[in-house]
């Protein structure tokens, strides 16, 4: 009897929702920081006036958000730097 499994649930499916995943998590660092940096460059303008919280680097506004989320997504960073570093996969 075979195993009918509906498209992209198989085997191969959840790999590559694994590796899709994986990759979704390292790309969040990096675009939390880029948001940052953008966002506490640019602030000021007329788009401000319209967010309660685009007070560039008060602590409710959006440039501490940005970085504490950075911080928050880290931890992909951290386990693909352990793994290089003890010569993990």
């Amino acid at each position: 009897m075979t195993d009918v499994h509906p498209i992209g649930t198989g085997r191969d499916g959840r790999e590559a929702a694994s590796r899709l995943a994986r990759w979704l998590g390292l790309a969040a660092t990096p675009t939390f920081a880029i948001m940052a940096v953008l966002t506490a460059v640019i602030s000021g303008g007329p788009a401000d006036m319209l967010c309660s919280a685009g007070h560039g680097l008060s602590p409710g506004g959006m440039v501490p958000m940005y970085l504490l989320m950075s911080a928050f997504h880290s931890a992909a960073w951290l386990r693909l730097i352990s793994g290089w570093r003890w010569g993990g996969g």
